[in-house]
């Protein structure tokens, strides 16, 4: 299935690709670990892209939502517009992640944060440029409480974060793990050890028969059930006992005791609750929150990844690409944004490459 998005302003990737400026050699990510670019963020691509080409593990972008409004802090401090909507928006979103799909590396992944009334559309033009076999995700993400609007509608508390491999299945995945509630470990742990705490049993064989091996082999004087095998060789089941980690049941049935302590953790799902602060305990109009960039950040880049912010806002993805050890470029225009990114420069006393660049 080949589906394409026609609009108004959509140029050919090859013919924007064309624009960008000839290798100016004046952004040299082995000099630098910290790079902001202050403009316009297609002009910024477009004067960087030979230095970016194929550079980046993971880019997150939060663009204007084109909700036909302004953002301020506040204080009223206009932070910057998102007045553009319909063909003139989605010309706008095409061009610059026409650009950022030359910056990722081979094994890249981009997440785009937006809102659901536009976001379809987005999914049709991400599946284009990128590849639908290259979309991983359609995250949901509740960022705030239930609303209670008076329209004749459902509430409106998520938004959607579309994520997308350069190439499936060689992107970074770290597999990050949610730790077990309380409820999970009653659940799936209801047995309890009185030295090791919450614990459940699981069969010591496993399904198909062993034809020549040791786990079809006798232990302790009982074979598997038919059609099925030890999953582990006697050695480690002799091991496995020695250590009290078999239980026998009633009928003389061999399990693995398994503890809760050992659980990796839960499998994180596509439905992700990170709530944003409200306007009076945030630098930024539109800030996400910070554990939502962490959960990203870890899960999709590496320690010394390259991580790209085309639309920076109040940095928070560089400080958390900064805490974990990743490398950083941001990219903005806005002044307010401009003003708290050099503060916290300087607050952390970071050794940052600065670049200006005119739209």
């Amino acid at each position: 299935m080949n589906l394409s998005l026609d609009f108004e302003g959509k140029i050919a990737p090859q013919q924007l690709l064309a624009t960008a400026h000839a290798h100016s050699g004046i952004l040299d990510l082995t000099a630098s670990e910290r790079v902001f670019i202050e403009g316009d963020n297609l002009s910024s691509l477009k004067a960087f892209l030979p230095d970016l080409r194929q550079k980046i593990d993971l880019i997150y972008i939060d663009p204007p939502f084109g909700t036909g409004q302004p953002f301020s802090d506040i204080e009223a401090t206009k932070a910057y517009s998102d007045e553009i909507q319909g063909e003139e928006f989605l010309a706008f979103i095409w061009k610059r992640l026409v650009f950022l799909r030359e910056c990722l590396s081979p094994q890249g992944s981009i997440y785009l944060h937006i809102d659901k009334k536009i976001g379809h559309y987005i999914k049709i033009m991400m599946d284009e440029l990128f590849g639908e076999e290259n979309f991983i995700n359609d995250l949901s993400r509740i960022k705030c409480n239930p609303k209670n609007f008076a329209r004749k509608a459902y509430g409106n508390y998520s938004d959607m974060i579309l994520y997308y491999a350069k190439n499936r299945d060689q992107q970074i995945w770290n597999d990050l793990r949610e730790k077990l509630e309380e409820e999970d470990i009653q659940r799936l742990f209801p047995k309890k050890h009185p030295k090791y705490g919450p614990y459940t049993t699981h069969p010591l064989h496993a399904p198909g028969p062993t034809q020549n091996g040791d786990t079809g082999l006798p232990w302790k004087g009982i074979l598997p059930p038919p059609g099925r095998h030890w999953r582990y060789g006697r050695e480690e089941l002799d091991r496995l006992e020695s250590e009290g980690l078999v239980e026998w049941s009633s009928s003389g049935n061999p399990r693995k005791i398994v503890f809760a302590r050992d659980h990796k953790g839960k499998k994180i799902q596509d439905v992700w609750t990170f709530k944003d602060k409200g306007l009076s305990y945030v630098q930024y109009p539109t800030q996400k929150n910070h554990k939502l960039l962490e959960r990203i950040i870890l899960n999709s880049s590496n320690e010394d990844s390259w991580v790209m912010d085309a639309f920076a806002g109040s940095g928070g993805t560089l400080w958390m690409a900064e805490s974990l050890k990743r490398k950083w470029i941001g990219m903005d225009q806005s002044p307010m944004s401009i003003r708290l990114i050099h503060e916290h420069i300087e607050k952390l006393k970071l050794n940052v490459t600065v670049r200006t660049v005119s739209s």
